[in-house]
């Protein structure tokens, strides 16, 4: 395993970051409890979940992952080794069983952080984030911004006060952000700088060969500011492991369970992941470890969060930490994304 630092702090977290968010769901108490005992024995000391998980989110197994991963802590012992990242979720009319509101008011984060919590059966989070804004903005596979009518009103240094107090207990570490764009993540940095305020570490927003639009604004405020990006969904909800080239309907994959996710099915995600695999196999790569590979190596990448419901699926995603992608295999890589940019923002 290759570890990196968490930005502006002395913690060690591992380049692969093992995302949780099927546990619960497409995989049992027991299949999570063993893909931990996996990633642990291979490195990984940095896991990431959120409150509303498993995935797709719905009341009867809401906060069902966190409370797998907290029978593991209990059983393992090893809360102490893990750098462990949780989420609270912003505002959605469909959330209305997590909590009277779905905001980032000073109640709703206490609420939100306690019940995490207790879920996870441990009494801190090393990394506390906002799992996407409380404005209206493009995320989600909104590709630009629209004005819309939007009753927010800037409350960010608020949220910044709420969460100060929470580090000064103890409940959290650090803070990050989630599905966050450019304007947001300064605005954040500008509170946290003139007012002397926590600073966020992290921005956890999707990154994949079909999706390099945090390329665009958010890399160099990474690079400049020193935050660091954990990239989400880097195979693209499985695409980009190649099995849809296949022929064969995968019938339980992720995006044929639950037709709502519909990010990565278009066709031109299917033309960019054609290309992608070709150059894969002429190099004698599997496509998804040339993926999870390319992601790895960005330098304002800070930990990389691969998903996997099965055993062999993790094995190969923890391996890809050992490909090195070649001048030659980005180049190849950066004239496929000229062709066919961003299909799944």
């Amino acid at each position: 395993m290759k570890y990196t630092t968490l930005p502006n702090t002395d913690i060690k977290v591992s380049k692969i970051c093992l995302g949780t968010m099927t546990f619960g769901e497409q995989n049992t108490e027991a299949d999570g409890h063993a893909q931990m005992d996996y990633a642990v024995e291979h490195g990984v000391n940095f896991f990431d979940t959120a409150e509303m998980y498993s995935v797709p989110a719905r009341e009867t197994t809401y906060g069902s992952t966190e409370k797998i991963l907290g029978s593991w802590f209990k059983k393992s012992g090893k809360r102490k080794e893990i750098v462990l990242a949780s989420k609270i979720a912003g505002p959605n009319p469909n959330f209305t069983y997590m909590r009277e509101k779905n905001d980032f008011s000073p109640a709703s984060i206490k609420y939100a952080l306690d019940k995490s919590l207790q879920r996870l059966q441990t009494d801190y989070i090393d990394v506390y984030q906002l799992h996407w804004p409380e404005r209206k903005t493009n995320f989600f596979g909104q590709r630009g911004f629209k004005v819309q009518d939007d009753i927010w009103e800037d409350n960010i240094r608020l949220v910044l006060e709420t969460l100060e107090g929470f580090i000064k207990e103890g409940k959290i570490k650090h803070i990050g952000l989630s599905n966050e764009t450019p304007w947001g993540i300064m605005r954040f940095l500008e509170e946290s700088k003139y007012n002397k305020l926590p600073k966020i570490k992290t921005v956890q927003n999707p990154y994949s060969l079909l999706n390099r639009l945090f390329e665009g604004g958010s890399a160099e405020i990474c690079i400049r500011e020193n935050l660091g990006l954990l990239a989400y969904s880097p195979l693209a909800f499985g695409v980009l492991s190649g099995k849809f080239l296949t022929g064969f309907d995968h019938p339980n994959a992720r995006i044929r369970l639950f037709p709502q996710f519909s990010r990565y099915n278009s066709a031109e995600c299917t033309q960019a992941t054609k290309l992608y695999s070709e150059i894969a196999k002429k190099h004698g790569l599997s496509l998804a470890q040339m993926a999870l590979a390319f992601v790895n190596q960005q330098a304002f990448v800070t930990s990389n969060i691969i998903g996997a419901t099965n055993l062999a699926q993790l094995k190969e995603n923890i391996g890809s930490i050992d490909v090195v992608l070649s001048e030659e295999i980005i180049n190849e890589i950066n004239a496929v994304h000229a062709v066919v940019p961003d299909p799944a923002p």
